[in-house]
């Protein structure tokens, strides 16, 4: 039986020239010329006025943090395990550092034992929220 030769695999594919903003969204490689969606799709309102924001989360990593933009959500890492609430618990704690609020002002309303999350901050609406979640990325602290 003859060998088959094996091509690699030539990796994720992006328009050319294509820029990727974290939080806006980048451009689309399958609609070409698409520029970054509205930053207002990660977010909700609930009842109450308060923005609810979709993350992404990525347990056990070696250390804290906002990576960027995962689909229609933003990605976070947490160094703690997945294992009785912990990760969750380290999820409010570091979406309350990003957003400059106190801890007792987030909370988890939807994705508990799931990756995908949203999590409530009372007291901030989408608008300056967003503001200061583009702000980390842009590696401007607080």
């Amino acid at each position: 039986m003859a060998a088959r030769s094996r091509r690699p695999h030539p990796g994720p594919t992006s328009a050319p020239g294509a820029s990727v903003d974290p939080v806006g969204g980048g451009a689309s490689p399958t609609r070409p010329g698409v520029g970054p969606a509205p930053v207002d799709e990660l977010f909700d309102v609930s009842a109450d006025g308060s923005a609810v924001i979709r993350v992404r989360v990525q347990p056990g990593a070696a250390q804290d943090g906002l990576v960027g933009r995962h689909g229609d959500a933003l990605k976070l890492r947490v160094r703690a395990p997945a294992d009785r609430g912990r990760a969750n618990d380290a999820v409010v704690d570091l979406v309350a550092a990003l957003a400059g609020v106190p801890v007792r002002d987030v909370d988890l309303v939807g994705g508990r034992t799931s990756r995908s999350k949203r999590v409530r901050v009372r007291g901030l609406g989408v608008p300056e929220l967003s503001e200061r979640l583009a702000r980390q990325l842009d590696g401007g602290g607080g």
